[in-house]
């Protein structure tokens, strides 16, 4: 196979090209943006002559010269569950949403997953001069350093729940709302003794957990049980294994607080000879694609994550335009399938 050569006396800069052009930098710095201020045939001798030469412009200094980088920061903020992985199946669905929307338009992206011992975690990212803006996936625990940066730093979008007279943008279900629908869910099949398999010490699931709890109440049933599992992957089905026994005799109904956690309660389960639905229905939250590619299927509570992930793009290029966005708070939706 004959691979194209190299071109000859390849050129370092703009100065190499201009004088090899006898023309000024600046000329040569227009022509090659496509400026019709250089006359047309100037501007196709010289971006002739940059190929000739195999000149490509430094892109980051032009972007720099003009304070533009056309790179966006996607942050994953693990104050809470510092074991969780970016392979963790709604992460990977919310990058990958994130990230079409963004390349789309032009921009580049720079994924971050942090772990945030140092109380100034977020304002190093703001205040590195690398982004044009931040979007952040989840609150985790982390709500008034956020708040802090929101007060100065307006391009920044947050995935996650929405606190009256908060500072951040931010883009999400109503989660109280949405556990409130799994657990009628399970209320409506019959389920008395509820459960959430879950965690509570991020605002996203504690509020799911309060939904599950308002709907016990209204049925006149006890406050469910908390079942403490975390999400990274590599505990989580242990943990779950670990409330098998409890499960077996004092719950009829589970509430899971992701997709994740509701799958590998289904297979604990099974592996128990216990049937979802007819002996414990379980439901889920976030209806990831991988929801209704399990056996049996995944009820769950939709957390419209391509809308969101457009949504948390759209504000965030508004505010790089100075635009001062509000809140989104989208309605979550009870997508029923076999395990509820």
């Amino acid at each position: 196979m004959n691979l194209p050569r190299p071109p000859k006396g390849r050129i370092r800069n703009i100065a190499e090209l201009a004088r090899i052009a006898g023309v000024s930098t600046g000329t040569v710095s227009r022509a090659l943006a496509g400026k019709t201020l250089v006359n047309k045939e100037t501007r196709e001798r010289i971006q002739a002559l940059a190929r000739e030469h195999g000149f490509r412009p430094n892109q980051m200094a032009r972007r720099l010269r003009v304070q533009e980088t056309r790179v966006i920061g996607v942050v994953v903020p693990l104050g809470h569950e510092r074991r969780q992985h970016l392979s963790d199946p709604f992460f990977m669905t919310i990058l990958g949403h994130l990230a079409d929307a963004l390349t789309e338009n032009g921009y580049d992206i720079m994924l971050s997953r942090v772990i945030p011992d140092e109380e100034d975690w977020l304002e190093r990212i703001v205040d590195s001069g690398m982004l044009d803006g931040v979007l952040l996936i989840g609150q985790s625990d982390q709500f008034e350093a956020i708040e802090r940066v929101a007060e100065y730093y307006k391009p920044m979008v947050v995935w996650g729940s929405h606190q009256p007279g908060q500072t951040h943008c931010t883009v999400g279900v109503d989660n109280r709302k949405g556990g409130r629908l799994a657990g009628d869910c399970l209320i409506a099949r019959g389920c008395r003794q509820l459960a959430f398999l879950g965690e509570v010490h991020a605002p996203e699931l504690s509020e799911r957990y309060q939904g599950l709890c308002d709907a016990a109440s209204a049925a006149g049933l006890p406050a469910p049980q908390v079942l403490e599992t975390h999400l990274a992957s590599d505990i989580m089905a242990e943990e779950i294994a670990g409330h098998m026994a409890t499960i077996r005799s004092k719950v009829d109904g589970i509430a899971a607080a992701s997709d994740l956690i509701a799958m590998h309660a289904v297979r604990a389960l099974a592996d128990q000879g216990i049937r979802v639905p007819d002996d414990v229905p379980v439901t889920g939250f976030d209806d990831l694609p991988l929801a209704e590619q399990t056996i049996p299927r995944l009820t769950t509570i939709s957390q419209s994550v391509p809308q969101g992930a457009r949504t948390m793009v759209q504000s965030l290029f508004a505010r790089i335009a100075g635009e001062d966005t509000p809140s989104v708070e989208m309605a979550p939706l009870l997508v029923r399938r076999d395990t509820a």
